[in-house]
């Protein structure tokens, strides 16, 4: 995962060479005007009825690159991140890494592969999945006719193993946590536990967390119920 200062200046760079070409391309237009002979003051007349025409027609680029400046200016993502694009007050929408951010649009590349190109006109809400830290959040369902006190103790034998294990422990922050009883459904409950992980390493912290778990509970004999495993992702 990219640091925060990297990330940053790719996006500047990308900033930078964007409007370096759309000032190349506007010297080499001024400059075929002069080498054919034909007198700027001339298209002065012309080029104000055609700037007035673009004023109308062209809301939408300019809409989208203001907000492409403020995306740029209030640091609120970068290329490398891993973000949620969606409609102001939904939790779900479209997930994915950001793989290039321009004045102009964002391109995010999901987990299927699909490359989603925004304007950043249209960027309405955008939860950003790796900004500083990120967390791991895993529900899981256990029969109420279950020992919950074991079972507590064997998922924080789980995740306190999973802390210490080297190859693991690079990705947490933190000492995980067995946060108890989330809610009581008809038949099972959910107890939930909580990792604090590095930037957009929580969806492979939830996986291996979900498996060590599965196979702890299924070596001690403890029955699941009839429901899958459900986890949720949440960030700062």
């Amino acid at each position: 995962m990219a640091s925060e200062a990297l990330k940053r200046s790719r996006a500047i760079s990308e900033a930078v060479e964007w409007a370096v070409v759309a000032l190349l391309y506007f010297v080499a237009g001024i400059l075929a005007f002069d080498r054919l002979g034909i007198p700027l003051t001339t298209l002065v007349a012309p080029a104000t009825v055609i700037g007035i025409g673009l004023g109308f027609g062209a809301q939408q680029m300019v809409g989208d690159l203001l907000a492409g400046f403020f995306l740029f200016a209030e640091h609120q993502f970068a290329f490398g991140d891993v973000i949620r694009l969606s409609m102001p007050g939904q939790a779900t929408g479209v997930t994915g890494t950001v793989e290039e951010v321009t004045l102009r649009v964002t391109k995010l590349r999901t987990a299927q592969g699909e490359l989603v190109i925004v304007p950043n006109s249209a960027l309405r809400q955008v939860t950003n999945l790796s900004k500083d830290w990120s967390r791991a959040v895993i529900d899981i369902p256990v029969a109420v006719t279950e020992d919950l006190e074991q079972v507590t103790r064997i998922l924080k034998d789980v995740v306190d193993s999973m802390a210490h294990d080297s190859e693991w422990s690079d990705l947490i922050l933190g000492d995980p946590v067995v946060a108890g009883v989330e809610s009581i459904d008809v038949g099972y409950v959910q107890l939930r536990l909580i990792a604090r992980t590095l930037p957009g390493r929580q969806f492979e912290v939830a996986r291996e967390i979900r498996l060590r778990a599965s196979i702890a509970l299924r070596t001690a004999g403890v029955a699941s119920p009839a429901v899958g495993l459900t986890d949720t992702r949440t960030n700062p």
